[in-house]
């Protein structure tokens, strides 16, 4: 189950992005009911497992039956990569491409991927592999603040 913490992180990074939502280049056409902080929050609040099938699941079955729920359900279970190399080809790629700023869509998934990956790292046995999601989550951090910051928009050369 995620920590209150890593719920509280995830909240925190939505929070950030509905204050720049005005400034997103990303078109508006992301359902608002998932893109709702409060309602993500809400969502992790409740607790989230792993199940045998390495799928989110969340703990609260009401919150899971309501069209919210299965779309935040789906969201993360289709789009978060599950594998540790996986995860670092998607950092790798985003690093790749910080000139140009991330679709709405494109930012949700990395900050998903982050609370994924922080799940993950806390719940490793081995400590090479905990600290190896613990890379991925700090690469993925990293390009989150650079995103926030709005670095793409200049150029140090």
């Amino acid at each position: 189950m995620l920590s209150l913490n890593t719920a509280c992180s995830c909240a925190v990074l939505f929070s950030c992005l509905d204050v720049a939502e005005g400034l997103s280049p990303a078109p508006q056409n992301t359902d608002p009911l998932v893109s709702n902080a409060n309602l993500i929050y809400e969502l992790l609040l409740g607790g989230v497992e792993l199940d045998q099938d390495n799928n989110i699941v969340l703990l609260d079955e009401e919150m899971a039956s309501m069209r919210q729920g299965r779309a935040f359900l789906s969201l993360i279970n289709d789009n978060v990569p599950r594998s540790l190399s996986s995860m670092e080809q998607m950092a790798d790629a985003l690093e790749g491409q910080r000139s140009r700023p991330m679709m709405e869509r494109q930012f949700e998934n990395v900050v998903l991927s982050m609370v994924y990956t922080a799940h993950q790292a806390w719940h490793e046995k081995r400590k090479e592999r905990q600290e190896a999601w613990g890379e991925v989550l700090l690469k993925l951090a990293n390009i989150t603040v650079h995103e926030l910051r709005g670095n793409h928009l200049f150029r140090y050369s």
